[in-house]
């Protein structure tokens, strides 16, 4: 069969949560499978490091598809193109976006639909895209795959699907992230937050993330307790947020706030394990792999009552109403200040991270593929 895989979120260097869905699935699902060929489709030039083995065959596509207008020539155009001259047999798309213009089966990874909750997040020219396309592309899809139940239940609802079209693949998380030794934890600190003991957020520094609420109720646990703590807040803006902006400036305790960019795994790694805690408070997730990884690196997590998380998290983590920076701040300082509650927290969380793997998510995406094929 000839299957053929929207990559262009395989981006060197500058893997997000999609990116890191796309390479961790392909590379196990084109190495177990070389009874079929791959055409990893991408919309500019990409690294070797994705081609994953001899039955993956790169295809660039023109346009880059970075914008509403460019997404519309890609997957409208050039994309029905390309499936027909390779006589394809079924197109699998990990960000959810389909083609309305090829009768080839098609297959969405749909991890969330937050654009129906919180469109003001997202610029208008993004907005209108997801929410005209987005009805279309679940009608339109022979399968659906998404990556909780929680996302499940939103997407049949929201779209009028039924639930028998749609298949879980929960994420998994890099087995990199492991408990560190005193030595590396220290050595961490003395390279990231000038020794003292830090929270740590990951992710794309997006609205609906709420980073902003985190440093407020960052600026208030100081404020309140004292401490010297500092906060390190590692990813990249996604879309321009005014609002970060003027917490930020107005902050108290701004210095206290580390902002580090995007780390690769290799640091990462050692960022995350060293943390006092994982704050990760998004208004609205679909999954949450920061949590999965702060449970295998042995870091208890604050996290959301919201949405998908205490799916993911389970009596694994300590929640809060993502509105609530008091609540946030005092979470805080239960976590940085009682020992009991971490060790039990960092206990189930060794527990609960065993339900998440790249391996598992493999091999039920390929089950949710063979059933396309079928």
């Amino acid at each position: 069969m000839k299957i053929a895989i929207n990559t262009r979120l395989l981006l060197k260097n500058r893997l997000e949560g999609i990116g890191w869905f796309t390479y961790e699935n392909f590379k196990r699902i084109t190495t177990a499978h070389p009874e079929h060929e791959f055409y990893f489709l991408f919309d500019r030039h990409y690294s070797d490091e994705f081609i994953f083995a001899d039955n993956v065959h790169p295809i660039v596509i023109s346009p880059p598809a970075r914008h509403p207008f460019l997404w519309i020539a890609w997957f409208e155009y050039s994309v029905p193109h390309v499936l027909k001259k390779i006589q394809a047999d079924l197109f699998v798309s990990p960000d959810g976006y389909l083609s309305l213009h090829t009768d080839i089966p098609q297959l969405a990874v749909i991890h969330d639909i937050n654009f129906q909750h919180r469109p003001k997040d997202l610029p208008l020219s993004s907005r209108l895209y997801y929410r005209y396309y987005f009805p279309k592309f679940a009608q339109k899809a022979k399968r659906i795959v998404t990556v909780s139940e929680y996302s499940k239940k939103d997407i049949c609802e929201s779209f009028h699907v039924s639930p028998d079209k749609v298949d879980v693949v929960y994420n998994g998380a890099n087995v990199d992230y492991r408990p560190l030794n005193p030595e590396e934890i220290k050595a961490t600190k003395a390279k990231y937050s000038k020794g003292y003991d830090y929270f740590l957020f990951v992710g794309a520094l997006h609205p609906r993330k709420n980073v902003s609420g985190l440093l407020s109720a960052f600026d208030r646990f100081v404020h309140h307790y004292g401490t010297d703590h500092k906060v390190l807040i590692v990813g990249e803006k996604m879309f321009y947020t005014a609002d970060l902006d003027l917490i930020y400036n107005q902050m108290q305790f701004g210095d206290d706030v580390l902002f580090t960019g995007r780390l690769d795994t290799t640091e990462l790694k050692y960022v995350l394990g060293s943390a006092t805690a994982m704050v990760f408070v998004p208004f609205f997730e679909g999954f949450g792999i920061p949590i999965v990884e702060a449970m295998y690196a042995g870091v208890p997590v604050i996290c959301s009552n919201t949405t998908s998380m205490p799916e993911v998290a389970c009596d694994a983590a300590l929640y809060v109403d993502p509105s609530d920076v008091e609540a946030i701040a005092e979470a805080m300082h239960q976590i940085s200040t009682d020992a009991n509650l971490r060790a039990n927290l960092i206990k189930k969380g060794k527990v609960q991270c065993e339900k998440f793997s790249w391996d598992k998510s493999a091999k039920k995406l390929w089950e949710s593929i063979e059933k396309c094929l079928a």
